[in-house]
């Protein structure tokens, strides 16, 4: 059994189940993040590294950035002061810390395994086949995912108005 993969497995589906059933917006985004931080450490694993690469820059970096861009334009009012103040407690961050830490170890696992003189995989997917596929098959799904990413901070914007 495959550790490196199956525990980053287990903390994506942790994470993102407690991303999807928080109640409070920025404590699912936190879990979101390390739930997309398992996926890139999944991605590594299988020998995809231009892939984890995209999926820490892209999703757990830019996107969830514009998330939170999203829930400060839905600004609340006063009252979400004090409860901002609330979730800089340190038991807020327990979930998400001890989930990255479990991925930091699996990480260091990744990079420097013990007493393995080969690559992760026999096929590593480098730049030129991901851009070969987006551009090619793919292109009408890549340009679909951006139409939708747009009308969601069009939809976004316009619900977080003050008229």
């Amino acid at each position: 059994m495959d550790l490196v993969f199956w525990i980053p497995a287990l903390v994506a589906i942790v994470a993102t189940l407690l991303a999807v059933t928080n109640y409070n917006p920025v404590h699912g985004l936190l879990y979101l993040i390390v739930s997309l931080l398992a996926v890139a450490l999944i991605f590594f694993r299988l020998g995809a590294p231009f892939a984890g690469i995209l999926e820490v820059i892209v999703y757990a970096g830019a996107i969830v950035v514009l998330f939170v861009f999203v829930v400060m334009m839905l600004n609340l009012g006063d009252a979400v002061v004090e409860q901002e103040k609330r979730w800089l407690k340190p038991r807020v961050w327990a979930g998400p810390a001890v989930l990255c830490g479990v991925l930091i170890v699996e990480l260091w696992r990744v990079v420097w395994p013990a007493g393995a003189t080969h690559p992760l995989s026999d096929a590593v997917i480098d730049a030129p086949h991901v851009g070969v596929a987006l551009f090619g098959p793919y292109l009408l799904a890549v340009e679909l995912a951006s139409m939708m990413l747009l009308a969601a901070l069009v939809a976004a914007f316009h619900l977080g108005r003050h008229d």
